[in-house]
């Protein structure tokens, strides 16, 4: 098996350390290391998932992570990777999102009561008791402001006058730097990690530990994620994916990352997935002479959809999937279907339009959009191009009653592998 230094160099998971020796250290003694996560929302999302994952890479190898939530932090904002002031949360959205987010967690970390058993932290615990007084003479006078207007964070901000940067999100490198600081007291937590955009804040940790503690602490970043438009990944047209079942389904992230661009799903199996190098570098190769047969990516989606929802629920979405391609989405179950709805255009009607003497299939085209006119319509029937529940359907005058919907609510229409789904309610 491969070093923890090695394998996270074959990953392309080593953008920045901010010492040499970090690689030997990750395959020595164990390590206390932590990633932060600020409760944005109620729920985390693929942007997230990079971050999870390194942590539990660690816990493998035998060091000890801490998942620490912002419940402080939170409610400031990080003004990384922003061009304007995050909206403040309130106390009540803060702590539903906490939890949902404890939960979450739970998936891909071992929170035993062992030596390297996960912890999951709150830094509102000591960030919230702290007097403001308190923390400008023993965290901010080790900190010029040259210093940190210098940060890309900062900068970014203030080379934008119509937003510019409140006091607020330019005391959070502040704000991180002391959890850091009291993760190492409290824990012995020697590492930080993070996506490149947290290195000014990582550094910043470093710094107050060696100042105040007269001791070395680590940082290391991983790449941020992107798309091969680079774009961010996680962001579609529909919005964020979220790793929620209820707000991003199972078989909508199975999709989504079965769309994955050849350029970069090699980058993603080593990012997200637990594949070793040698089946990796197999599906490189089958990516590269055989790229129509997507094996690298439904490889990819079935292993991210079983690593955040199951074995279970990866088998259906990967049966659902293949069962869509070979044109028999009418075969999938009730509950697949409406998952399914989430992920393929659809349109609703009344279910009065199907009273005698039904919709006409033609019309019925043409108001889901798979026909830009009637006549169109009938064209397209007629040369056996469209089909109605998977049924093929070459009669022009052809109609829909309530016997013809499934699981009396929906109707399948197909034309060539373009599908849209009716629901009648």
């Amino acid at each position: 098996m491969a070093s923890l230094a090695a394998d996270l160099e074959f990953r392309g998971l080593v953008h920045q350390v901010t010492d040499p020796s970090l690689p030997g250290c990750l395959d020595g003694e164990p390590l206390t290391a932590y990633i932060g996560f600020d409760p944005t929302a109620d729920s985390l999302h693929v942007g997230h998932l990079l971050q999870v994952l390194v942590l539990r890479r660690l816990q493998l190898a035998g060091h000890r992570p801490i998942a620490l939530a912002g419940g402080g932090t939170g409610l400031i904002g990080d003004p990384g990777g922003k061009t304007e002031e995050r909206p403040l949360l309130s106390e009540e959205a803060l702590g539903d999102n906490l939890a949902k987010m404890r939960a979450q967690l739970g998936r891909f970390l071992d929170f035993g009561t062992g030596a390297g058993g996960a912890l999951l932290l709150d830094n509102g615990a000591w960030l919230r008791p702290l007097g403001l007084i308190e923390f400008l003479r023993d965290v901010g006078k080790h900190f010029t402001v040259n210093q940190m207007t210098a940060k890309e964070s900062v900068k970014a901000r203030l080379a934008r006058p119509e937003t510019g940067i409140s006091f607020t999100e330019f005391s959070y490198m502040l704000l991180q730097a002391y959890d850091f600081l009291r993760l190492h007291d409290d824990h012995g937590c020697r590492l930080q990690l993070g996506a490149s955009d947290q290195w000014g804040n990582i550094t910043m940790g470093i710094d107050l530990i060696r100042r105040m503690r007269r001791q070395e602490a680590l940082g290391l970043t991983t790449p941020l994620v992107l798309k091969a438009d680079g774009t961010k990944f996680g962001k579609t047209e529909s919005g964020t994916v979220w790793l929620d079942p209820e707000r991003t389904s199972p078989y909508a992230l199975y999709q989504f990352l079965l769309r994955s661009e050849d350029a970069v799903v090699g980058t993603y199996l080593r990012y997200f997935t637990f594949l070793d190098r040698e089946a990796i570098e197999a599906l490189d190769v089958a990516t590269a002479e055989h790229p129509e047969r997507r094996q690298a990516q439904r490889e990819l989606a079935r292993a991210v959809c079983a690593l955040v929802h199951g074995d279970a629920a990866a088998a259906r979405s990967e049966a659902a999937a293949q069962a869509i391609y070979a044109g028999g989405m009418a075969s999938l179950d009730e509950a697949m279907l409406l998952e399914v709805r989430r992920d393929t255009p659809t349109s609703d009607r009344p279910r009065s339009a199907l009273d005698p003497p039904g919709v006409p299939v033609v019309d019925a085209l043409v108001d889901a959009g798979l026909a830009p006119s009637k006549s169109r319509a009938r064209t397209l029937v007629a040369q056996g191009a469209v089909s109605v529940n998977d049924r093929k359907s070459d009669d022009v005058d052809a109609r829909v009653s309530r016997s013809d919907l499934l699981f009396d609510r929906f109707l399948v229409l197909r034309k060539g592998r373009e599908y849209h789904l009716v629901c009648f309610e």
